[in-house]
């Protein structure tokens, strides 16, 4: 579906206007990118985990500014597996190529193998998940199709909960369909036996200079480094280089991304960083290749904050939209599922405005573990965030809301109480509980609308406040939420509508006018 948005002021995005960019260009949980170029334009994809759609596809002109351009996964396989809420499962680690005309992207399920869709096009039609090796901790693939010998190859790494062991990379010889692989597969790096490294992961696969490379980051998602990896064959041996740390800096764990050279033969890596609730923040490397014929990333090896833009062609700022008015009731290409998504959970209509239904659930005490939340990334940077409700569920129970989603989550919003009014609500549920419980008490509210409020501080504390027809401005509610970040996702911001468990229609919710101002 596709809603309005609105063009994101030059501070929320990472150009300065002055021919330089500060880091990190994309200030949102786009984690583990990869980037390819083709021709003048430049396309990124992340980890969406058990998000649907999954697989965004961004575009930028100039490696700084990007919007959202769709979503290459309507619907995570096998189906069955994603009914509810997997939110440290499905997409991990994408890899973004282009061959034979086509755009490819190869990912790791490490409940159930490796995953290929394709397309002619970025913007689809994307071909349905083809599993291309089965098995239990397959993560993070990689495919590479060799122009001077023809041949195809395929590099993954392990995740110890699922295969007992990880710190490896495997790498096969693939068809040159992508379809499947043709060998049983062998060890390329194991860095067990690298004194001081350890949890190596997310390879991504080139070949330059008459080398094999594998640029793979170690150490972990906060901690980490990027690691370089050559060899003069594919199946090894390989050498190892540490080329991207922290240092003196205060970019922590920069490492796991995509290299791209750009039409006029400049060099760039983009990585993210991982940032508490706001999750894994991207950010764009300057890189070039040493007189020893290793890449240097960054500054030296260290990242930069500040830095001048790549030699392309000026752009105007963007950022993947966030603000919404829901024309017709359809949403933006933002806004994500907890889980696949059913029938009449969203419903287009002649007006603006989001109607969702109140589905009705035995879980409703748990927003965690309900599929039908829609949500976004919650944004990086002190922000408020707003929008409009109207309750039209009518059975007693049903309620609706804006909320704050991660391991512990808070939200705001409205519910019908037994005698069949409307009341103000505000409740939350810490990591540690599987149920939520009340953050204020609730209270009667004037007319059929509320107008829902969230003030978000730059290190994500969030004051919960609403306006109605009896209200003199926003009225505070409860204390302040420190927002936590999933397993491997950042916080989200999700609207949801739902209903206790009964028999028949329980009414919907209209949401209107998302907003999201810095």
């Amino acid at each position: 579906m596709s809603g309005a948005r609105t063009a994101a002021p030059p501070a929320a995005t990472g150009d300065l206007g002055d021919g330089t960019y500060r880091n990190p260009v994309l200030a949102a949980d786009w984690s583990d990118p990869d980037v390819v170029r083709v021709g003048e334009d430049y396309y990124l994809t992340a980890s969406s985990f058990g998000r649907a759609p999954g697989l965004p596809l961004l575009h930028s002109r100039d490696l700084v500014n990007w919007t959202l351009v769709g979503h290459a996964l309507e619907r995570l396989e096998p189906a069955a597996a994603f009914t509810a809420p997997r939110h440290d499962r499905g997409v991990w680690a994408p890899s973004l190529r282009r061959h034979d005309g086509r755009f490819w992207i190869f990912w790791g399920d490490p409940d159930h193998g490796i995953f290929q869709v394709n397309s002619p096009s970025v913007r689809g039609p994307w071909t349905a998940p083809h599993l291309v090796k089965s098995g239990l901790g397959l993560i993070d693939a990689c495919p590479l199709w060799d122009e001077e010998s023809g041949e195809a190859y395929l590099v993954h790494g392990w995740a110890k909960s699922r295969a007992g062991f990880n710190n490896r990379l495997t790498g096969h010889r693939m068809s040159p369909d992508g379809t499947k692989v043709l060998d049983e597969g062998r060890v390329l790096v194991d860095a067990d036996l690298i004194p001081g490294w350890f949890t190596l992961e997310g390879p991504k696969l080139y070949r330059h200079d008459g080398w094999f490379w594998i640029l793979a980051p170690a150490g972990g998602v906060a901690t980490g480094w990027q690691g370089a990896f050559r060899s003069r064959s594919f199946h090894g041996p390989y050498e190892e280089r540490t080329v991207l740390a922290q240092g003196d800096t205060d970019v922590n764990g920069p490492h796991q991304g995509g290299w791209v050279r750009t039409q006029r033969g400049e060099d760039w890596f983009l990585h993210f960083q991982q940032s508490g609730a706001h999750g894994r923040l991207v950010h764009l490397q300057p890189m070039r290749w040493g007189a020893d014929g290793w890449p240097v990333l960054g500054d030296g090896g260290a990242p930069v904050r500040v830095h001048r833009k790549p030699d392309l062609p000026e752009q105007p700022p963007s950022r993947p939209a966030v603000d919404d008015t829901f024309p017709g009731g359809r949403f933006g290409r933002q806004w994500q599922w907890t889980a696949n998504p059913d029938e009449g959970w969203a419903t287009q209509h002649a007006g603006d405005g989001l109607r969702l239904g109140c589905v009705r659930t035995e879980r409703l005490d748990d927003l965690r573990s309900v599929p039908h939340v829609l949500t976004q990334r919650l944004p990086a940077g002190a922000c408020t965030v707003e929008v409009g409700l109207r309750l039209d569920g009518e059975a007693a129970g049903a309620r609706a809301g804006l909320v704050v989603l991660g391991d512990a989550y808070a939200w705001i919003g409205l519910e019908r109480a037994p005698d069949g009014t409307v009341r103000l609500t505000h409740r939350f549920a810490p990591a540690n509980a599987d149920r939520e419980r009340d953050a204020a008490h609730s209270r009667p509210v004037a007319g059929d609308r509320v107008l829902l409020r969230i003030d978000v501080t730059a290190d994500a504390r969030c004051r919960f406040s609403y306006s109605s027809d009896d209200t003199e401005g926003p009225v505070r509610l409860g204390p302040e939420f420190a927002a936590t970040p999933w397993r491997w996702v950042g916080a989200l911001l999700g609207l949801f509508a739902g209903a206790p468990e009964g028999t028949g229609h329980a009414g919907t919710a209209v949401f209107s006018a998302f907003r999201v101002t810095a």
